[in-house]
């Protein structure tokens, strides 16, 4: 018995002096993307290299992905400053919970550059799947490039927040290699917080399309959205999300609490009131 009772006593010490040597790096590596996007005339296709940046443990051999789609800047002047997509203590903690976080800057953002590949149209003619399927071409793209790496495993979760969080439910429809689940974060498009707050341009289209990913979507959903949102406001989500619950798809959605004076920044602002929910989810199915 007290031999055996060494051998535990090694074997504990052993994980812990690993463990001290774990630490969260971050990688910045290019993609190379195609995108064709049909809201624009003669429908040209856009291609470069996108600036993708990765947050690991080193310590793992292997982990599940978490992709995760960043929003919208509404001019081309706030695109260009937009930098580098990182999230880095919200992406730091999606690591501790056992993932490889993987964050593209999309084409006509910041550090990528280039034509704003997912524009959606002018509001009162707004078409969000064709700017939509630019988002989900480049993240596809991503994922396809770096499901060569030895330290991811094919299979995870897709994320965004706001334009990214909508762009992460329509993935959840596309059979996208070991996709367990996602998570929309504030999903939505076309909104304006100071001119039009709680009024999102053409929001029943936002609403037919949340229907039509509901009838083709591949895995359950999580969705959170903030009571007080002033770029889709508090009643326009819980449409969304009974749309698309209707057509077949399947989720939950959970009610955040108020931030400050506009919840859409919550995501970051207070991850505090999402993080418990998250974890169940990941959980739920399979993580």
């Amino acid at each position: 018995m007290c031999f055996i009772k060494i051998i535990k006593t090694i074997f504990i010490l052993l994980i812990l002096c690993n463990n001290s040597f774990a630490r969260i790096v971050e990688e910045i590596i290019e993609v190379p993307v195609s995108v064709i996007n049909n809201n624009f005339i003669n429908s040209p296709k856009f291609e470069q290299k996108i600036t993708v940046t990765i947050f690991r443990d080193d310590a793992k051999k292997s982990s599940p992905y978490l992709l995760f789609s960043h929003g919208r800047a509404g001019t081309d002047a706030e695109r260009a400053k937009f930098g580098r997509s990182s999230y880095k203590i919200n992406s730091e903690y999606f690591v501790r919970q056992g993932f490889v976080v993987i964050l593209p800057t999309r084409m006509g953002y910041g550090v990528s550059g280039g034509p704003d590949a997912d524009f959606t149209g002018r509001c009162g003619s707004k078409n969000y799947k064709n700017g939509h399927q630019a988002i989900i071409d480049q993240s596809k793209q991503v994922l396809s490039h770096v499901f060569n790496l030895s330290y991811l495993d094919k299979k995870g979760i897709v994320a965004g927040q706001s334009v990214g969080g909508f762009s992460s439910i329509a993935l959840s429809a596309q059979d996208i290699p070991g996709m367990k689940g996602a998570v929309n974060f504030v999903g939505g498009d076309g909104g304006d917080p100071i001119k039009n707050p709680n009024n999102p341009c053409d929001a029943h289209l936002i609403e037919s399309y949340f229907a039509s990913l509901g009838s083709q979507t591949k895995v359950p959903s999580l969705w959170f959205y903030s009571v007080n949102d002033k770029y889709w406001g508090e009643k326009l989500p819980k449409d969304w999300f009974a749309a698309f619950q209707k057509a077949g798809g399947k989720g939950r959605f959970v009610n955040l609490p108020a931030y400050k004076d506009d919840g859409h920044s919550i995501f970051n602002g207070n991850p505090e009131s999402w993080k418990s929910d998250f974890e169940k989810f990941i959980k739920e199915i399979g993580f």
